[in-house]
């Protein structure tokens, strides 16, 4: 620990700035001055509220923060250097692990998984849309939603020529891509920040971006979820741009996965490289099945919105099926048909988008491959199923299978994530869509 404070005095920080995910996915941060920093909060930790995270009732809501030294980064806030560290939630009655920390699940899923895997790696593909301007209204007499993007074929009548054209943006060059140039800045601070890059381009939609990590062990891929959404809103704010995550922020236009691209290290080998069909391994075909399986029921937790299910439609290289296919960007697996070495080989999950809370979700993917091969299950076990059409179902497939989740999962949480979300349905459902008005008033 000595070592972390030297090198935040050696950077003459005079912040340091604590994050901690709350139960829905955003971080939520507290600023400590440097002079209130010490080698004793790593042990003691902060105090926090945690009822306002999710993670407890009010009449409990005492919890503490201790940063996990490891996750140290260095942002800039303002011109002002900050130090920033991730933090692990611990109770203040017994001061062990909150067992509703979505990083505490997180951290068990990974050592449940110990007896097949050492580890599992994971790359990830961001998928977000960037917009100068949004407007948005719900009110009695009036609902409304209005986006805008420089390149943006809707204003294709009033200035310019260079715009994206509808499902045209898909690897588009400048001037036509607009945002070459945020998407180096971008990536400049994720690298600043820790974060390995593979690669950025602009994706299919009209201001649709996409930027891909490298691979990297589980618990820090899952932090750089957090990590990567924080920087990309943070540069985009400071270039006068607005950025959105959601699964389908436009009308008929392409929507946003949060693919993850993973495979298996066991004695420093991948075991999902094999002689089975595509190159894979029986132990990889196993867990394939069982993520499809399972499939409906993670979903309440890796499409947890209502707005995840307006991407998951057909026409979008979107899943719409509980399905494996070498190179096929409707399944909710595909096997990459471009790897060809047997080393590298590895399954993609396509379903998932970054509207989750990607500790819980990421989890809840792992423990139902692991439920595949722990069961030794055959492909025909995940055949012919659907996925569910809305959130709803989603809840109804998680409450109907639950089994797989048990070991690591605390039932109180399966039961409040579900609550929450069947609240959210129902406000989504309770408001009057503009669409509705097109069809049926004059009924």
């Amino acid at each position: 620990m000595r070592q972390v404070i030297e090198e935040i005095d050696r950077r003459g920080c005079k912040f340091v700035d604590l994050k901690v995910v709350d139960l829905y996915g955003r971080w939520r941060h507290v600023t400590l001055h440097r002079e209130s920093f010490s080698e004793e909060i790593f042990e003691k930790g902060v105090g926090f509220d945690a009822s306002n995270l999710g993670y407890a009732s009010v009449t409990k809501s005492d919890m503490i923060l201790i940063p996990d030294a490891r996750t140290l980064f260095f942002e800039k806030i303002e011109n002002e250097e900050i130090a920033s560290f991730i933090c692990d939630v611990y109770s203040s009655e017994n001061f062990k692990p909150s067992e509703h920390d979505p990083r505490f699940i997180f951290k068990k899923a990974i050592e449940y998984i110990s007896p097949i895997a050492d580890d599992i790696k994971l790359s990830i593909e961001y998928e977000f849309h960037v917009f100068s301007r949004v407007r948005y209204s719900i009110q009695p007499n009036l609902i409304f939603l209005e986006t805008d993007s420089p390149e943006g074929f809707w204003n294709s009548s009033q200035s310019g020529e260079y715009f994206v054209g509808r499902k045209k943006g898909y690897h588009r060059e400048i001037p036509f891509d607009n945002f070459m140039h945020l998407r180096n800045a971008i990536v400049s601070e994720l690298e600043n920040v820790g974060v390995s890059v593979k690669y950025h381009h602009h994706e299919v939609g009209s201001s649709q971006l996409e930027i891909e990590t490298n691979f990297e062990s589980a618990l820090k891929a899952a932090d750089w979820v957090m990590l990567v959404k924080h920087v990309v809103r943070k540069i985009a704010k400071q270039s006068g741009f607005l950025v959105t995550f959601m699964p389908k922020p436009l009308y008929n236009e392409a929507g946003n996965g949060m693919h993850i691209h993973q495979y298996m290290i066991k004695d420093g080998k991948n075991i999902f490289s094999g002689d089975e069909l595509h190159g894979l391994s029986k132990t990889c075909h196993q867990y394939m099945t069982g993520l499809l399986k399972h499939c409906p029921a993670v979903m309440a937790f890796s499409n947890p919105t209502t707005n995840s299910y307006r991407r998951l439609v057909p026409g979008f290289e979107a899943p719409t099926n509980a399905s494996f296919g070498l190179a096929n960007r409707n399944a909710a697996v595909r096997i990459p048909g471009y790897v060809k070495d047997h080393s590298e080989k590895r399954i993609e999950f396509r379903t998932i988008d970054a509207s989750c809370n990607p500790y819980l979700a990421i989890s809840a993917m792992i423990l139902a491959g692991v439920d595949g091969i722990k069961k030794k299950m055959k492909a025909e076990e995940s055949s012919e199923l659907s996925l569910p059409i809305d959130l709803s179902k989603a809840c109804d497939a998680l409450e109907e299978d639950r089994e797989f989740l048990k070991e690591i999962f605390p039932d109180s949480l399966i039961q409040h994530w579900v609550q929450t979300k069947r609240e959210e349905y129902r406000y989504i459902s309770s408001i009057p869509h503009p669409a509705e008005y097109d069809l049926y008033f004059d009924v």
